[in-house]
């Protein structure tokens, strides 16, 4: 679980669930290798039930010992959109664990958003009206059609880890990175920075008025 931190306050406000995969015979896999593979083989509808489960339980073993307003944002696939059942399992996994739907956060792809098909539309729909939220991951990187966030009342916007790494050595990446917060701020939105490893990185992304 990836800390969230407001960078004004420095206060814990979250959580991201990422999955990470320590093979015993060929050491750690990166999510970068492995989750496209159980994309195209379809295994992800099956990954991706276990980490919302999964996510869920830990929520509520959480707010059990006494943890209060914080959310777990977790990672959706658009295959899992496309192929699976996701409204169910949301549900399902929100009833069993008993944790907040108000307290967990859908990562989306631009390109599942891009679709635009009445099917997305009336899940995401459905799941709103269940109390979830949502947000962009790696904004920037994809379409970035910015009429989606209007219509699906996208609430965070996450800037891609590439941009944030490259801010302090890259003027241009800098650029993005204002910008990105600047398109938010105006839209009403909140940023999250991903890939934030440095003190110097952190003060950068505060002065610029990032939110996490």
């Amino acid at each position: 679980y990836q800390p969230k931190i407001d960078l004004q306050t420095q206060a814990l406000t979250g959580f991201e669930a990422l999955v990470r995969w320590q093979h015993p015979q060929y050491g750690f896999i990166s999510p970068a290798t492995f989750i496209s593979m159980a994309e195209s083989s379809g295994v992800i509808i099956q990954l991706g039930e276990w980490v919302i489960n999964e996510a869920c339980r830990q929520g509520k073993e959480w707010i059990n010992r006494g943890m209060r307003s914080f959310s777990i944002a977790v990672n959706v696939s658009s295959i899992q959109f496309k192929r699976g059942t996701i409204d169910s399992v949301l549900m399902n996994a929100l009833e069993r664990s008993k944790f907040p739907a108000q307290m967990l956060e859908l990562e989306l792809t631009e390109s599942l958003l891009i679709d635009d098909t009445e099917r997305l539309t009336s899940t995401l729909s459905s799941l709103r009206s269940m109390g979830l939220h949502f947000s962009i991951d790696d904004f920037g990187t994809g379409y970035s059609n910015l009429g989606y966030l209007k219509k699906f009342e996208v609430e965070f916007l996450k800037i891609d880890q590439s941009f944030v790494r490259r801010m302090e050595q890259n003027p241009e990446d800098l650029v993005i990175v204002k910008a990105i917060i600047q398109l938010a701020e105006s839209l009403g939105l909140e940023t999250i920075a991903e890939g934030v490893e440095t003190e110097s990185a952190a003060d950068i992304l505060r002065e610029l008025g990032c939110s996490m």
